[in-house]
């Protein structure tokens, strides 16, 4: 196999990538949700490595968990918006799979990227 995931988060509310988000990665089989990674972006807003490199990337269905109201430090109570998971289905193993979030603390949007 060849194919693996990545993601850049931007920040839309100041207009830059959002430096320091935690993400993480688990992997979705029925109801049981297995924690597959965890990292925290770096100043262009990305991982450093693939967030599931090609020894690990499978068929299957994903989730990707930003936490985005500790990045924005929110105080609200509760937050608009805290944790933002994004399922997906990864069906192509050859792949490169790029999930991208734009995020603001009221709003997000997410896409396939390439």
């Amino acid at each position: 196999m060849t194919g693996f995931l990545t993601t850049h988060v931007l920040d839309t509310a100041n207009g830059v990538p959002a430096a320091g988000m935690a993400v993480d990665l688990y992997r979705l089989d029925g109801d049981a949700r297995r924690h597959l990674a965890s990292m925290i972006t770096n100043a262009d807003g990305r991982t450093d490595s693939p967030i599931l490199p090609a020894a690990d990337f499978a068929v299957g269905r994903y989730e990707l968990l930003f936490q985005a109201g500790a990045y924005f430090g929110r105080s609200d109570d509760p937050r608009f918006l805290d944790d933002i998971p994004i399922r997906f289905g990864i069906n192509d193993p050859g792949s490169h799979y790029h999930v991208p979030l734009l995020v603001s603390p009221f709003g997000f949007s997410t896409y396939r990227g390439s």
